[in-house]
C-alpha cells in the first residue's frame, strides 16, 4: 500500500513538490468532474490522502457529487482536505459554497479540514510558506 496520495488541481501540484513522497495525481487548472474523468478509475488507497479540489470547479460541475464520487473511492486511514481559499469570480461559484460542499463531505467522512494559509497575492494559491505548513500539519498528525 501506497504512503501518501495526493489528489488535486495546482495546489496538489504545489503541495506534491514539497511532499515528494507521495504519490501525486494532481494536475494543474483542473476542475472535479476532469478529475474524475481521467484519475478516478486509479486505486486511490493509501496510509494518508491529501485532496485538492473545487478551486477550479464553474457553474458547469456538479462538485458535491463529483467530490462525494471521488471519496467513496478513497480507502485510507487519514484523509486530509485542503480547504479551497479562493477561486476566478468567473466561474460563477462563491468559493463559500465551494468550501461549505467541502467541509460538509470531510465531516460526514471523519476526514479533516486544511484551510489554506499564506497565500499568494492571487489569493488562491498557498505561497511556498503556505506549502511547507501543509507538509507540516500533514506529517505532524
Amino acid at each position: 500500500m501506497l504512503e501518501c496520495l495526493i489528489l488535486g488541481d495546482s495546489i496538489g501540484v504545489g503541495t506534491h513538490m514539497v511532499m515528494p513522497e507521495c504519490m501525486n495525481l494532481s494536475r494543474g487548472g483542473w476542475n472535479t468532474w476532469q478529475w474524475n474523468r481521467d484519475y478516478l478509475s486509479n486505486d486511490l488507497t493509501a496510509g494518508t490522502v491529501i485532496i485538492s479540489l473545487g478551486s477550479n470547479d464553474h457553474k458547469g460541475v456538479k462538485t458535491r457529487a463529483e467530490l462525494e464520487k471521488m471519496r467513496a473511492k478513497v480507502n485510507s486511514q487519514r484523509v486530509f482536505w485542503l480547504l479551497p481559499a479562493g477561486n476566478l469570480p468567473a466561474g460563477g461559484v462563491p468559493i463559500s459554497d465551494i468550501q461549505n460542499i467541502v467541509r460538509s463531505i470531510a465531516q460526514a467522512n471523519g476526514d479533516t479540514v486544511l484551510p489554506l494559509t499564506r497565500l499568494q497575492p492571487d489569493g488562491i494559491h498557498p505561497s511556498g510558506a503556505g506549502y511547507k505548513e501543509i507538509a507540516q500539519q500533514v506529517r505532524g498528525s
